[in-house]
């Protein structure tokens, strides 16, 4: 049983740091805390405010309901601090899980950086729910502005339904992933983080987005995989009898494969 409860945040934006610091981002922006989707291996799970609290990681949403107008506020106070607006949503949640159906509150932070079109830099949505193509029409408006990043880290349904049995199937990303792609919004398919996958993934996810980005526990867990290593993730592909695929090194192979099919992939290395 999921608990949702209403909250009133002190702040909507987070400065980017650590490997986000590094990137293209200064802001960092979750419309709700806590996230139903509950995988196994989300990092958030050992970051302080999910392993202290009661409820376990995926029993528990938070919603921001005065998110939209701190948003507002401030992306002014940080133009006039003379601060680049590029915005990450989300880090640790996905701001289309299954209550945003409900409370609209992505779509209504949508809207308020439409309404300050001009000081807006750049915004990636990253998420792995379908309900993102109900906001098309607003990915539309933001121009090059975007891009949404869908979360395809395999193609293998037995496998996701070992690791991530709450999140939506990947049969619906893809397809989520196409409609976006075709509507005209720039997208990228985000393999995030790497899981056993087959040798088609490439010739896959070229069908439905141009662009795709790559990581695996050891560079994309925030903590070089010391935190994957406390969640005890390797038992999983223990049980499996895929402990190959949980190899420092695995990704280079997978990327071999993505290279022969994209221009460009984006390999996330942790500084």
């Amino acid at each position: 049983m999921v608990e949702f409860k209403e909250i009133t945040s002190r702040t909507i934006l987070t400065p980017a740091n650590g490997s986000l610091g590094g990137s293209q981002f200064t802001f960092t922006l979750n419309p709700y805390v806590g996230c139903v989707f509950g995988c196994k291996y989300c990092y958030v799970r050992e970051m302080p405010a999910a392993k202290y609290r009661e409820a376990e990681w995926g029993e528990y949403v938070d919603i921001k309901t005065n998110a939209a107008e701190l948003l507002e506020k401030e992306i002014r106070k940080a133009r006039k601090r003379g601060t680049p607006v590029s915005i990450f949503m989300s880090t640790a949640t996905d701001p289309y899980q299954g209550v945003e159906a409900k409370t609209g509150l992505t779509r209504s932070l949508l809207e308020a950086m439409l309404s300050q079109k001009d000081e807006i830099d750049y915004l990636m949505i990253h998420t792995r729910s379908p309900l993102a193509k109900r906001d098309i029409d607003l990915f539309r408006e933001f121009g090059q502005k975007i891009i949404v990043s869908m979360t395809i880290e395999t193609d293998l349904e037995k496998i996701r339904k070992v690791f991530t049995p709450s999140a939506p199937p990947i049969p619906a990303r893809l397809a989520t992933l196409r409609e976006i792609t075709e509507a005209g919004v720039p997208t990228r398919a985000s393999i995030s983080p790497m899981l056993p996958l087959s040798k088609h993934i490439a010739k896959t996810l070229k069908e439905v987005t141009a662009q795709v980005a790559l990581d695996d526990f050891f560079m994309g867990d925030g903590s070089r995989g010391r935190r994957t290593e406390r969640m005890n993730i390797k038992n999983l592909y223990e049980q499996l009898n895929l402990l190959q695929w949980f190899e420092r090194g695995a990704y280079k192979k997978v990327l071999v494969l993505l290279q022969e099919e994209f221009e460009e992939v984006d390999v996330f290395n942790e500084i």
